[in-house]
């Protein structure tokens, strides 16, 4: 069963995300000031985008936009801090599928020497930055906010999100073929200036592009301003007024 999905209001933003793990709000940043924003310096080498781009002040400025909408603040809790801002372009020459998945990596400042039984493991190296799969009650706290600088219809390739699916923990790829057949899919469709507000833990998927657009999204991710068992974001950007984070750095270049 496949839905396509449909605006919410404020009013009832907080209550879609919590039941279905994620919700469309319009015209999340759409005012005169960001009408002729341009995308962010990619790093050499990134071909369909990049992931770590929160240290690009341009884009350190759009997230905290982003946190201070009045609808995307009431599902970001307080305290949150931006901590990763990936950069996806897919068209007809760059184009990809993605199968059904959760995302349960995050960037941290290093790697610490903690027990895997504590839930941390897949240590890897992306782009510089250290990443790590994150314990369930890391991954449950954060939000993702995919804002679209295209529109993105049925033939772009867009997300395919499986509502409720962001409650049952991490997932095989077995269980999360078996959740998306009990629970269908529904089709995230979008205008310039739109943020789907998304729960990684959400299981979700993508098809190629099959019409000529492109489809570019800025996906930022907030969680917590601090990580458990000693481990630190790789970045951190506070909201307005919170005050630098003991986490805060700048990437290395």
């Amino acid at each position: 069963m496949t839905d396509t999905l449909s605006s919410l209001d404020a009013f009832n933003a907080l209550n879609a995300f919590n039941a279905k793990g994620f919700a469309l709000v319009r015209d999340a940043l759409n005012s005169a000031r960001w009408a002729d924003w341009s995308p962010p310096t990619l790093r050499a080498g990134a071909v369909g985008g990049s992931r770590c781009l929160l240290d690009q002040p341009a884009v350190a400025d759009m997230a905290l936009a982003l946190r201070e909408h009045p609808t995307l603040r009431t599902l970001i809790p307080d305290g949150h801090v931006a901590v990763q801002c990936t950069y996806f372009e897919k068209s007809s020459d760059r184009n990809w599928l993605v199968p059904i998945h959760q995302d349960l990596s995050i960037p941290v400042a290093r790697r610490v020497d903690v027990p895997e039984q504590r839930g941390w493991r897949g240590w890897s190296e992306k782009e510089g930055t250290t990443f790590v799969q994150a314990p369930v009650e890391v991954l449950e706290q954060l939000v993702a906010v995919r804002w679209h600088l295209d529109p993105c219809g049925e033939q772009d390739g867009p997300l395919r999100v499986v509502p409720g699916s962001h409650r049952s923990g991490v997932q095989s790829p077995q269980q999360a073929i078996e959740t998306r057949e009990r629970l269908g899919e529904a089709v995230c469709t979008a205008n310039v200036g739109d943020a789907l507000v998304l729960r990684p833990l959400a299981l979700h998927a993508s098809s190629k592009s099959t019409g000529t657009s492109r489809r570019r999204v800025l996906h930022v991710v907030f969680g917590p301003a601090r990580l458990p068992d000693g481990l630190s974001w790789a970045i951190a950007v506070p909201s307005r007024g919170q005050g630098e984070q003991p986490s805060q750095r700048t990437h290395a270049a």
